[in-house]
């Protein structure tokens, strides 16, 4: 029998039971209108397909929730939309499909530590860390004496992320990046 929640209990990365099919909770905000009852507005993916979905339940509804086992998980390379993580306790290959992850597979790079998420001995995504050190790829040179202020300027990291960043910082920087938010948090 599983764990029955309520949706003043909803908390990032759990897993729930919706309409026959398993959602992993991505955002949650609970929300008071001026008027009417208040409701919890969520954003969901699906974990077979990986689609994203916004979803608003309201307060005291009642959802069966599933249990997620974590694994310690080495991402070793992707071959297509197939990621491959080597489970570090029985080093065995373990594939996960690119949707499945979502986003979040902007920030992998090469042996990189995860937690890898199971749903009935089944991948269902991973847990990053919550910063990552990924490298400069490509990204404007400085301008000379634009040092006014805080400029900022877009630069793209290895695996496609693109964030905005000082002005002062060039290819071949190793930066510091929040996996929640994609924000620059510093040079590595």
């Amino acid at each position: 029998m599983s764990e029955v929640v309520g949706t003043n209990q909803f908390r990032n990365g759990m897993h729930i039971k919706v309409d026959g099919t398993t959602w992993r909770i991505m955002e949650h905000q609970h929300h008071k209108p001026g008027k009417g009852a208040a409701v919890m507005r969520t954003k969901l993916r699906n974990a077979e397909t990986g689609a994203i979905v916004d979803r608003t339940f309201r307060t005291g509804e009642k959802f069966p929730r599933l249990q997620a086992e974590t694994r310690n998980a080495q991402y070793l390379y992707a071959d297509g939309d197939l990621l491959v993580f080597m489970d570090q306790e029985t080093f065995d290959q373990v594939t996960v499909d690119r949707s499945r992850i979502g986003d979040e597979s902007r920030f992998l790079s090469d042996g990189m530590s995860v937690q890898l998420l199971l749903l009935d001995g089944e991948p269902a995504g991973v847990q990053l860390p919550t910063t990552v050190e990924l490298e400069v790829v490509e990204t404007e040179p400085a301008v000379r004496g634009d040092t006014v202020g805080n400029v900022q300027k877009p630069a793209t990291l290895a695996g496609g992320v693109v964030v905005q960043v000082p002005a002062f910082i060039n290819v071949g920087d190793v930066l510091q990046v929040d996996t929640r938010d994609g924000s620059y948090l510093g040079r590595a």
